[in-house]
């Protein structure tokens, strides 16, 4: 156990606390974080629970940290859920560099990719060494209102611009590294990560970008122009996204964050200088994910 324990000492387990509450999704929980509590301290791993977390589930029996402390004091997180839950922890620890194993607990994931059926077999190895790294690049998005900015936040997914509740279309004027690109009336605009890719932007018709392509979709929603179609950028460009008319809009960073948006409003997206660090299974595959998440092989017999 020594090797292992001198790889990652410390883990914290962060289930899905969002939406959570003791009575409902904490109760079912409680077993599966349990249960991957115990291999892990039979691994030789000291286990932490986050805060939330523990309260949800009321797990009483580990000691607790916040986000911020676990992103100062831990050497991995495993985190118990699905892609809402490590859209949130991945955001929040991007900048600490702890790197994390996402256990999926109801549908498959694009990014919580081990199923809980199978974490007693799939964990012991991954704490050993014998894992996969891969790492996801996340956008800075800024609002600026009148030159001042107002509203500052990571995505690992992708900014949406849109109309909100409000009938019609919305018209956005969109530059790219300075340069006018078009102005555009639609429902809204999704600027997405290749992680977003497989998002929102899937539905509106975007090309699914692999994770190691260091570059952007941004994909038009229902565009009044059928030639308006989704473009792939570099991820070092800098999108800005102003409000051109004054009906009602809307942006979303990873469907969490809202904010509410007038006219000459700016929406600036450019690269964060933080990733977030995932742990695969040895000998995981992208593409294993991809076929069994969109159901590639769904009626096609033979090999």
């Amino acid at each position: 156990n020594l090797r292992m324990s001198s790889r990652f000492r410390q883990v914290a387990l962060i289930g899905k606390y969002q939406t959570a509450s003791a009575a409902g999704t904490g109760s079912r929980s409680r077993p599966a974080l349990a249960d991957i509590a115990t291999l892990l301290q039979a691994q030789g791993c000291a286990v932490v629970l986050e805060a939330q977390t523990a309260a949800n589930a009321g797990l009483t029996a580990y000691p607790t940290l916040d986000v911020e402390a676990i992103g100062r004091q831990c050497d991995l997180g495993l985190v118990v859920g699905g892609d809402g839950t490590m859209l949130g922890i991945g955001r929040k620890l991007a900048s600490t560099g702890v790197p994390l194993i996402g256990i999926n607990h109801g549908r498959l994931g694009f990014m919580t990719d081990i199923p809980f059926g199978s974490f007693e077999t799939v964990l012991p190895p991954m704490l050993r060494g014998e894992y996969e790294e891969e790492s996801r690049q996340l956008m800075r998005a800024r609002v600026l209102r009148q030159g001042e900015c107002v509203f500052d936040t990571l995505a690992m997914n992708d900014v949406v611009v849109h109309r909100g509740n409000t009938s019609g279309m919305v018209e956005l004027r969109v530059e790219v590294d300075g340069h006018f690109v078009a102005n555009q009336r639609a429902d809204g605009l999704i600027v997405a990560t290749p992680t977003g890719s497989t998002a929102y932007s899937l539905s509106a018709g975007g090309p699914i970008l692999h994770p190691s392509i260091p570059g952007w979709v941004m994909a038009p929603i229902a565009p009044h122009t059928l030639s308006n179609r989704p473009v792939v950028l570099s991820s070092t460009s800098e999108v800005a996204i102003e409000i051109a008319s004054d009906r009602e809009a809307i942006a979303n960073f990873d469907m969490q964050s809202l904010a509410a948006l007038h006219q000459g409003d700016r929406i600036i997206v450019s690269r964060s200088e933080h990733s977030v660090r995932f742990l695969h299974p040895r000998g995981w595959s992208y593409f294993d994910t991809l076929r069994q998440k969109l159901h590639w092989n769904e009626g096609i017999t033979g090999p």
